[in-house]
């Protein structure tokens, strides 16, 4: 037959018309049923040329310039709160009084007032700017944090004829950069006592200390009135570090604090006055007062004029401290609450027990019960007994019932027996560490004749013990061993088998315990968190930088005294409440261990969390940080490593700086990690994995006898379906016992060697639990800092 002809490359291709009419039908053949993207119309954009260019640049450039200058000129002004400045020490030696007098009488026409909270303030009418200086107490940590959380600047002071850096500057500056240091300054004193040939060589030494932690920080010579000029001037005109959870909230320091109690007396209401910062304030919103507690607002008050004004007045700036008559400023109220607006402190869910069940029968069911009702039931009974004596048979129902009972029965025993290995441990460790440092407490410090007498033993045989178990799940994680007293599906009747731990299913809804029935949850945290942020700036008249006086109404005053008493020294922080962050819910925070301490920390173990402006005591469980819906409950929380840490907590939206303390029986506090916070999400699945391991007792090319991972038959059978895999990378699956001693055939992909281990891997979710207390520094705590320093 005669093939078809095809064209080849050598075809003849005539050209194109060239007329630029074409018919639909030629349109449509050369389309060939292509659809065109949309096209954008746009305006023909006018073209510019070099100078027009240059001229757009200079204007750009021109006005962010303004910008810049306009927040510079309104920082210190009359209209904004002054710089507050946290003077702290690198040397716990170091007296920073003497540098606060070198800047009091840096300048003639300098107006000088005292806070009543010890607060130093500083007028400067000819850089037209103030000044607040707050110097915390010295070896008090929460006292630094409450301090530095507000301060605009950390004015950090040396000593060249003393050590510049000590223990306590370094812990310093560990907490100021994990917390969120603001702006820094270094100023090294006493350099003019120096022989003159060594002044260079000791400022330079001081430079090189200080370059581990700041690297692009210059330190400053604060000697002479001349320095004093030159700090305050580097203090009022350089850039602020933007501390993103405090500018996001409004937050003040109380420089007058004032109790009030009501006719009952049980109650008062408590008056804190002090500048305004960050975000408007809302009357109807929640107060949160650091180490104390969320309050409710009654109303806030504005002073009329300020107590430590720019202009010098009436005061003479020679002749010292200051103090401005009470009977000049008035106050003025700003908001009042609105008891159908505010805020309730309800942070708790109360579940309703009957909330699932059914409170009334339908009409259907009703006549369907009376219809089973009128049937007769036959039952099989002796001869001669009585209708009541046949009431007491055990009908199949019954039966039922009773194995749901004891199904039940022992999911709690076996509940029971694995809490030994996890959650009791926990529990009798921390009593046993509570009885016996109640022994060991003394009120003299210890000394050197007495050394053992402070060492306590308990303590150091369960940190030999926790070492030993963190090392065993490093080397060997997650391996466990089969019990031989009790069946496997009993021991680990709580655990399941998965196909794969990244890729199957896991209902997040699942068994969930009554804790979750106490929390809130957000259908889409992120997108709450970015309304609410919009919120809080499209609304409320701005206060900032007002002086104001805030009643805080509710507040008992047994809890008052007990507080005030045990932090009469430190400064006292309150911040607003965003909506819905006096809540609890789940919370997720990212940690990374630091180099102060190589112990290992264990989950379920009794942590001190600073989460933003909230501090308090949870026992959180640790998690791997990874990409996924499922992630690994980790036991330990290893050196030098990133893990998750998830707990109950009130709700606070991100970003936060987080800092994890630990207690220590005979030392302070101990910072053992730092990090942010990921979320507030009860969905994150935390799964706990164990591992079952054997080894092959016969090998036969894919095929093997595994023994010593089961030890009786119905283990083998009860544990078929799940999947198998082998250090070497082999995977294979379950195909039948032999015998009744637990040794079982299995089937690999490929050749078994004698020397792999087959290993079966179980899984099951973990769940943190309710711990959460505030931490609130009492007199018995204080005490104990003292004797320990």
């Amino acid at each position: 037959m005669q093939r078809a002809h095809r064209s080849g490359n050598l075809k003849q291709s005539n050209k194109a018309h060239k007329s630029r009419h074409r018919s639909k039908r030629g349109i449509a053949a050369a389309v060939k049923g292509k659809v065109n993207v949309k096209e954008f119309v746009r305006r023909n954009r006018h073209i510019l040329k070099k100078d027009e260019r240059r001229h757009q640049a200079l204007q750009i450039r021109k006005n962010k310039r303004e910008e810049v200058l306009s927040k510079k000129r309104a920082l210190g002004g009359t209209r904004n709160p002054p710089f507050l400045v946290c003077v702290v020490p690198l040397n716990a030696q170091l007296d920073v009084q003497s540098a606060l007098t070198i800047l009091k009488t840096c300048s003639e026409g300098t107006v000088v007032t005292q806070a009543p909270n010890g607060m130093l303030h500083l007028s400067l009418p000819n850089f037209k700017q103030r000044f607040s200086f707050i110097c915390p107490e010295v070896y008090n940590d929460f006292a630094l944090l409450d301090a530095l959380k507000i301060a605009d600047t950390a004015l950090f002071i040396s000593s060249a004829l003393e050590e510049p850096v000590d223990e306590w500057g370094e812990k310093v500056l560990a907490l100021a950069m994990a917390q969120g240091m603001p702006t820094p300054i270094v100023a090294a004193m006493d350099i003019e006592g120096v022989n003159p040939k060594k002044r260079t060589t000791e400022k330079q030494n001081v430079q090189k200390l200080i370059s581990k932690w700041l690297p692009e920080e210059r330190v400053m010579q604060l000697d002479k009135s001349s320095d004093g000029l030159n700090l305050l001037r580097r203090i009022g005109n350089q850039k602020r570090n933007i501390i993103h959870h405090r500018e996001k909230r409004p937050y003040m320091l109380a420089e007058e604090v004032e109790y009030v109690p009501d006719a009952e007396g049980e109650n008062g209401t408590l008056k804190i006055s002090g500048y305004l910062r960050g975000m408007p304030l809302n009357v109807n919103g929640l107060l949160h007062i650091t180490g104390f507690g969320d309050f409710q607002m009654s109303r806030i008050d504005g002073w009329t004029e300020d107590p430590h004004p720019l202009s010098t007045g009436k005061e003479n700036a020679s002749s010292g401290d200051a103090v401005m008559e009470a009977d000049v400023m008035k106050l003025s109220v700003l908001q009042v609450a609105d008891p159908t607006k505010q805020e309730s402190l309800v942070s708790e869910n109360i579940p309703d027990p009957m909330d699932a069940e059914q409170t009334w029968p339908t009409e259907e069911e009703i006549e369907q019960a009376n219809l089973e009702t009128k049937k007769k039931k036959i039952k099989k009974v002796p001869k001669g007994w009585s209708d009541y004596q046949a009431a007491w048979i055990v009908e199949s129902d019954a039966e039922g019932g009773s194995e749901d009972d004891d199904e039940s029965d022992d999911e709690a025993e076996d509940e029971a027996f694995m809490s030994c290995e996890e959650d009791n441990s926990d529990q009798e460790e921390n009593e046993k560490d509570n009885d016996f440092q109640s022994v060991t407490e003394s009120e003299v410090g210890p000394t050197d004749d007495k050394y053992d007498e402070t060492i306590d033993a308990h303590e150091e045989h369960t940190m030999l013990q926790k070492l030993a178990a963190a090392k065993e799940d490093k080397q060997f994680p997650d391996e466990v061993d089969t019990p031989q007293n009790m069946p496997a599906k009993e021991r680990f009747m709580r655990y399941r088998g998965l196909e794969s731990f990244r890729t199957s299913p896991w209902d997040v809804k699942e068994n969930l315990p009554e804790d979750y029935a106490r929390i809130f949850q957000f259908e889409n945290y992120d997108r709450t968190r970015r309304r609410v942020f919009k919120e809080l700036e499209d609304s409320l008249v701005n206060m900032y930088g007002f002086y104001i006086t805030i009643h805080v109404k509710d507040v008992r005053q047994d809890h008052w005294e007990a507080f005030h008493s045990a932090n009469a020294g430190a400064p006292l922080s309150v911040f607003g409440l965003l909506p819905h962050e006096q809540k609890m819910s789940l919370m997720n925070v990212v940690l990374k261990r630091t180099g102060a301490s190589d112990e290992p920390i264990k989950s379920k173990e009794r942590l001190i969390f600073q989460v933003g402006y909230r501090r308090f005591i949870v026992n959180p469980i640790f998690s791997q940080h990874t990409n996924g819906t499922k992630h690994k409950y980790e036991r330990f929380f290893q050196p030098a490593s990133t893990c998750v840490a998830t707990f109950f907590a009130p709700i606070q939206f991100s970003p936060s700086s987080v800092l994890c303390f630990k207690e220590k029986s005979n030392t302070k506090l101990q910072l053992i990690a730092t990090g942010v916070l990921l979320s507030c999400n009860p969905n994150r699945l935390i799964i706990k994995r164990i591992v079952l391991s054997g080894h092959p007792y016969k090998v036969n090319k894919r095929s093997a006898v595994i023994r010593f991972m089961f030890f009786n038959r119905e283990d083998v059978l009860y544990f078929k379906p799940c999947k198998l895999r082998t250090k070497y990378g082999c995977t294979g699956h379950i195909r039948e016992p032999l015998g009744t001693h637990g040794h079982m055939k299995c089937v690999f992909d490929n050749q078994l060697r004698s020397q792999d281990t087959v290993l079966l891997n179980l899984y099951k979710r973990m769940f943190p639990k309710w711990t959460y207390e505030n931490c609130i520094v009492t007199d018995k705590d204080k005490k104990n800092n003292d004797m320990m320093e």
